[in-house]
């Protein structure tokens, strides 16, 4: 009978909060009954992204911009202890309705992505306490945030759907 060599090594711990972030990303991506990030984007005409329908306040354009301004504030509290975040609450705000142009609609969308992967990226990390107090905040912790994410994203992304629809621009069901 062959014997086999065990190695003297110690076992990586298990993640005992895997099953919690997987949750938390797929409600990141849209998981549940929310509308999904490119879901809500998708196919929107340039020529609406500044376009606000009657007794609304919103254009797509301030909407996104809005969402990607604050997803950002929020991911740069949790990475970064000298983050100053923009003033409430205009700077959570454009200064338009509409983009500068084409390449500005995309660069918010592009940047919105990159803001979501790089949360995910934190909430997947074993290394990262979902539940500890983040240091240089005030009691919040990277799950309180991640969830400040979701539903942030949700209730602007259900927003969005609504002025897409105002606007003739939503695809019928």
């Amino acid at each position: 009978m062959i014997q086999r060599r065990t190695l003297n090594r110690k076992a990586e711990p298990a993640d005992s909060l895997r099953p919690l972030r997987e949750h938390l990303v797929w409600l990141l991506d849209g998981g549940n009954a929310h509308l999904d990030f490119d879901g809500a984007v998708a196919d929107l005409p340039a020529k609406f992204c500044g376009a606000k329908p009657p007794n609304v306040p919103y254009s797509p354009w301030r909407l996104m911009e809005h969402m990607r301004i604050a997803q950002w504030d929020i991911l740069e509290f949790c990475r970064n202890s000298r983050h100053v975040s923009p003033a409430w609450p205009d700077g959570y705000w454009p200064a338009g309705d509409g983009p500068p142009d084409e390449a500005a609609w995309q660069h918010s969308l592009d940047q919105f992505r990159s803001d979501l992967a790089a949360m995910r990226g934190l909430v997947n990390d074993p290394a990262t306490d979902l539940l500890k107090p983040i240091p240089h905040g005030e009691g919040q912790t990277l799950l309180r945030e991640a969830l400040l994410v979701a539903d942030h994203n949700a209730y602007h992304l259900g927003q969005l759907l609504v002025v897409r629809r105002a606007l003739g621009a939503w695809k019928a069901e």
